[in-house]
C-alpha cells in the first residue's frame, strides 16, 4: 500500500508548468506519481515525455483521449484531430514515443493509504472521452460507474481541467485539475493522495513560461496559444458552460 501518490493530470506538452510541478516537496518525495491523461498534446511534446521517462518506475501512466489521438494521427488511423495542435504535436513525436504512447493502459488501481483501492482513469473509468463535472447528476455518476468492483471506493480522474472533490454514490470522485492547460485559475493543479485528498496549485512565473514556451516550441501559433492556455483565459464558467451539455445533464428520460 502506497502512503503518499501524486497525481498530474492533463499536462498537454507543457515543460515549465510540469517542471513547476515536479520540484514541490511533496510530489518529490511521493511514492508514486501518476500522470492521469493527456500528457503531450501541446507545444513542448517531445521535452515533456522525455523528463517524465527519465523519473523511471516512479510514474505511473495512463492513456487521455488526447494522448490516443496523436497515436492514431500518426498510424494513419485518422485524418484530422479537433485540437488544432495536436497534428502537430503528433508530429514531432519519435518512434519511442510513438511505443510508449500506444502502451499506455486507460486506467490503473493502487491501494493508497486512507483511500483504499483508487482507480485512476483520464475522463471516466469506461471511456476516456466522456464528460463528468463537479455538478453532473447522481444518475449521471451512476452511469459511469457502472461495472466498477464494490471494493473500488475511489475515482480519480481528469479531462475537463477544473479540479474538485466530491462524493457520488459513496465514492470520493477527485479531479486533480490541469497541469499545463488550466481553466479558471493560473498555476499548475495536482492533487496529492493519503490518507486523505488535498487539491495543490503551484504557482510559477507565467510571462517567462509564456517566453520560454514560444521560443522553445515550432507551433506556428505558438504566441497564441501561449499566452491564452498558460493565463487561463478561459473561465471556469465558460469551460462548465461549454461541458455542461456533454455529460447528458439536458437528457430527459
Amino acid at each position: 500500500m502506497l502512503n503518499r501518490v501524486a497525481v498530474l493530470s492533463d499536462i498537454h506538452g507543457v515543460l515549465p508548468a510540469l517542471e513547476a510541478a515536479l520540484a514541490e516537496p511533496d510530489v518529490h518525495t511521493a511514492d508514486r506519481i501518476v500522470l492521469t491523461g493527456d500528457i503531450t498534446a501541446g507545444p513542448q511534446p517531445t521535452q515533456v515525455l522525455d523528463l517524465l521517462t527519465s523519473l523511471g518506475d516512479r510514474v505511473a501512466w495512463i492513456s487521455g483521449n488526447a494522448d490516443r489521438e496523436l497515436l492514431e494521427y500518426r498510424l494513419g488511423q485518422r485524418d484530422t484531430i479537433p485540437d488544432p495542435i495536436a497534428p502537430w504535436a503528433a508530429e514531432q513525436l519519435r518512434a519511442d514515443h510513438l511505443d510508449l504512447l500506444g502502451s499506455l493502459p486507460r486506467s490503473l488501481s493502487l491501494s493508497v493509504r486512507g483511500l483504499g483501492k483508487v482507480l485512476f482513469c483520464h475522463a471516466t473509468p469506461r471511456d476516456d472521452e466522456e464528460v463528468v463535472l463537479v455538478d453532473s447528476r447522481l444518475d449521471r455518476w451512476k452511469e459511469v460507474f457502472d461495472g466498477l468492483d464494490a471494493d473500488i471506493r475511489t475515482v480519480v480522474c481528469g479531462h475537463t481541467h477544473m479540479p474538485f472533490v466530491r462524493l457520488a454514490h459513496g465514492r470520493l470522485v477527485v479531479n486533480p485539475g490541469s497541469i499545463g492547460m488550466p481553466y479558471g485559475r493560473t498555476g499548475a493543479h495536482w492533487a496529492l493522495l493519503g490518507p486523505g485528498v488535498e487539491l495543490r496549485t503551484t504557482d510559477f512565473d507565467i510571462a517567462a513560461a509564456v517566453t520560454r514556451v514560444g521560443q522553445d516550441s515550432s507551433y506556428p501559433e505558438i504566441a497564441e496559444w501561449a499566452d491564452y492556455f498558460l493565463h487561463a483565459r478561459a473561465t471556469d464558467a465558460e469551460a462548465l458552460e461549454a461541458f455542461g451539455p456533454r455529460d447528458g445533464r439536458d437528457h430527459t428520460p
